[in-house]
């Protein structure tokens, strides 16, 4: 049988009853942590699951697949993941897999950032499409999330934006010499976020820039969702460039320009120097 176990979003006890007696099972155990990042190191995640973990970097993620099916048709083999198993399309591409070689498999379902951003107080059926922004170099500057983010303003809807992570990415050097050597680990924070938003709507005109977003704007910042060290700080876009919300993870939601009371009455508490009901239109 092959398992694929959502671990939460928190500590290693954030994984469900279900999924730890599997864990504890099974004659191989992968960890995948380059779509997402847990709040503990490997050897505590080790000690507490009674038992040795293989890393699974973006390689034998992404390519490797068959390599970590191997013999789950005659024995339990589990993948570990970060939040819950179909955040990231990459795992849905394991269950197709195991079904073409006819392995069974079970998926066992945990928290994810998709739904624990209700922690904010923005409710969750007025979320419109998620969108990624990716890190920006001096090359490649992709905004076409942008469109997304303007038609959930335009449609009322709130704008959950999931912030890059950099992990194990081979340098631009190594990939002409075809040797690996791969960058430092790098996680998108909330002002960087707001920077490269704002660098695209400081490109706008008037119009758009009064209808749809604009430096004045409000946003709300949220670090290590799910931890005991958890942060969230409602602002302005153009104030959430400079705000520090300390180490990964982050996010960023636009939310809709019309929010319910209830929204913006739980919504004050993380909003320091500003009323939201001046934003609420």
């Amino acid at each position: 049988m092959f398992y694929l176990i959502g671990l939460g979003l928190g500590d290693i006890k954030d994984i469900t009853v279900k999924g730890l007696e599997i864990v504890k099972q099974c004659s191989r155990v992968y960890l995948e942590m380059y779509t997402s990042i847990l709040g503990c190191s490997l050897e505590d995640m080790q000690e507490f699951y009674g038992r040795p973990l293989l890393l699974a970097d973006r390689d034998l993620v992404e390519t490797g697949a068959d390599e970590i099916l191997a013999g789950a048709g005659e024995t339990d083999v589990a993948l570990l993941v970060v939040g819950d198993p179909f955040g990231a399309t990459t795992h849905t591409d394991f269950i197709l897999r195991a079904k073409e070689k006819n392995i069974p498999y079970k998926v066992i379902h945990n928290a994810s950032i998709m739904n624990a951003i209700g922690c904010c107080g923005l409710q969750l059926y007025k979320f419109g499409e998620t969108v990624s922004i990716p890190y920006w170099d001096e090359t490649w500057k992709p905004d076409s999330f942008y469109d997304k983010v303007k038609l959930n303003r335009l449609h009322n809807m709130h704008t959950l934006c999931l912030l890059d992570i950099k992990v194990k990415e081979p340098t631009p050097e190594s990939l002409m010499r075809k040797r690996k050597e791969y960058m430092p680990p790098r996680f998108m924070s909330v002002a960087e976020a707001a920077h490269q938003l704002l660098n695209i709507v400081e490109k706008k005109d008037a119009l758009e820039r009064n209808t749809v977003l604009n430096e004045q704007s409000l946003c709300v910042g949220l670090a290590r969702v799910g931890q005991e060290t958890q942060q969230i700080a409602v602002t302005t876009l153009l104030e959430m460039r400079s705000t520090d919300l300390g180490g990964p993870l982050h996010s960023l939601i636009i939310p809709a320009k019309e929010m319910h009371p209830l929204e913006v009455e739980f919504l004050q508490q993380y909003a320091a120097n500003i009323k939201l009901d001046d934003y609420n239109h």
